[in-house]
């Protein structure tokens, strides 16, 4: 910056020219990473079925490379974001794009129960794309002074590339799956190959972030009982699905798993350079964020489930649509579609109204959809309306979620307040899983096909995930009214003192 004996002054508008923000190079290369994980998400949803038979397990055994993945996932997920605001965003991204490719690759030649489950879990790793990526985005941001809007429409373009990719992966997968004679080795090459480009589209096309200047150190001890805490808990939520509720020592689990964070709080405040400093996270406009994020994943992550057995429930149940597994997958794509265009609006909306309004209006979309269902579900168009109603807020979300922590977070700090969202949601989704799985079992009895639940216990899911979303709405009051807006006034500061 200019000084009294220094150049000209500088202005406001020049300072935005000379740095280099957010570019359209950036955010595409960014955009193909998000395309890559979509794909991973939506390719193996129809093979399901043929991996059970290759494998030679069982349809109910097919839960335990779920649960695996969600368990890695949260626990990872806050160490590689950590490390990346420590050496770099751009390495921590390669570094797990490189972890999900070997595990790819490793899931091609897998022919048994065991190994493929060590390989489903370790491609859990991608799961850290998009925080890292809200990261390195919101750093080059910094340097226009525009680092939160800039990082809210890049993020609402990722979800889109997102969502597209789950369309491509699973439209792609049984398609690709017919047209080699079911072969399922070469068929599982294919997002192996993704993966693996995407790694070169990350090295050359993506710049490294800024570290923050000075020695840091990773907590070791904070991450230590951080994982220990998440493990009982995901891994408690996990055997709640499957053992059910009677079972004492999953309640037991669960339980240790949150008295974790007592010594986990204490330790955390002493430390220099915490895993997850406190302070900032018990701030007023983190602490909301980070609860919405955890709520709205009960619909999110823990509700597709139930919507897709209820869609497919044959109505001599007195409920249910009938529907085929073909016209369930247009129920899935509309419900995708949705949430692009939940994902472009956000940005929008949120030029016209406030970030913190946006956000809000989303949330209540999301329980309004589920809402809707409570008293319109029997009809194959209440549905597909109730379901884009809240896919739309989902879609919105799943962006603003991460890019409103990152944009509440100190410099040094984004890339953990970003994850810290989506180990949030999956606990969220974890939760809603296990208490949705018992909810739909104990119904079943009452049920006329073998297969089927009651219509009480679809009804009970529907009010979780509209109250949830609801009580998260009421949660972002609490937010400043400013929250996640652009801090210009550094750069104005700086040009007042230029003579």
């Amino acid at each position: 910056m200019a000084t009294p004996s220094g150049p000209p002054p500088v202005t406001v508008s020049a300072f935005r020219g000379s740095a280099v923000g957010v570019t359209a190079t950036l955010i595409g290369f960014l955009a193909l990473v998000e395309l890559t994980s979509g794909i991973l998400q939506g390719y193996y949803v129809p093979l399901i079925s043929d991996l059970v038979k290759h494998l030679g397990i069982r349809d109910a055994d097919f839960n335990w490379f779920e649960a695996a993945q969600l368990l890695l996932s949260a626990i990872v997920v806050p160490v590689l974001a950590k490390l990346g605001d420590m050496v770099g965003h751009k390495r921590m991204l390669l570094l797990a794009t490189v972890l999900t490719a070997g595990a790819s690759w490793w899931l091609v030649a897998a022919n048994d129960f065991t190994s493929f489950l060590i390989a489903w879990a370790l491609q859990g790793f991608y799961v850290v794309w998009l925080p890292l990526e809200i990261a390195l985005i919101f750093d080059r941001g910094r340097r226009t002074g525009r680092a939160a809007s800039e990082t809210r429409r890049a993020a609402g373009l990722l979800v889109v590339a997102l969502e597209a990719g789950a369309i491509i992966g699973a439209l792609a997968g049984g398609a690709i799956f017919t047209g080699l004679g079911g072969n399922v080795q070469v068929t599982l090459m294919i997002p192996a190959i993704a993966v693996t480009l995407v790694f070169f589209a990350v090295l050359f096309g993506v710049p490294e972030s800024t570290p923050m200047p000075g020695k840091r150190t990773l907590d070791f001890g904070g991450f230590t009982m951080l994982t220990i805490g998440l493990l009982l808990i995901t891994s408690g939520l996990t055997f709640l699905r499957l053992n059910g509720p009677e079972t004492w020592w999953v309640w037991a689990l669960i339980a240790l798993g949150v008295l974790t964070f007592l010594p986990f709080g204490l330790y955390e405040l002493r430390q220099p350079d915490p895993a997850i400093d406190l302070r900032v996270l018990r701030q007023p406009n983190m602490w909301p964020v980070q609860l919405t994020a955890g709520l709205v994943g009960i619909s999110l992550l823990g509700a597709q489930a139930p919507l897709s057995t209820f869609a497919g429930t044959d109505p001599v149940n007195g409920y249910g649509l009938g529907l085929s597994a073909g016209s369930r997958s247009i129920l899935i794509g509309v419900y995708l579609l949705s949430m692009i265009v939940g994902a472009i609006l956000f940005p929008i909306v949120s030029r016209a109204l406030s970030p913190r309004v946006t956000l809000i209006g989303a949330t209540f979309l999301v329980a309004l959809g589920y809402a809707l269902f409570l008293p319109f579900h029997a009809e194959t168009w209440q549905v597909f309306v109730n379901m884009f109603i809240a896919g739309v807020g989902s879609g919105a979300l799943v962006g603003a979620m991460p890019a409103a922590a990152a944009a509440a977070a100190p410099q040094g700090q984004t890339g953990i307040a970003a994850a810290l969202t989506n180990t949030t949601k999956t606990i969220g989704g974890s939760f809603a899983s296990a208490i949705f799985a018992v909810v739909l079992f104990q119904g079943a009895s009452t049920a006329v096909t073998s297969t089927a639940s009651s219509l009480s216990g679809y009804l009970v899911v529907w009010s979780i995930c509209a109250g949830g979303a609801l009580v998260a709405g009421v949660l972002l009051f609490f937010v400043p009214k400013l929250a996640f807006a652009d801090e210009t006034a550094p750069v104005v500061a700086e040009q007042r003192l230029t003579p």
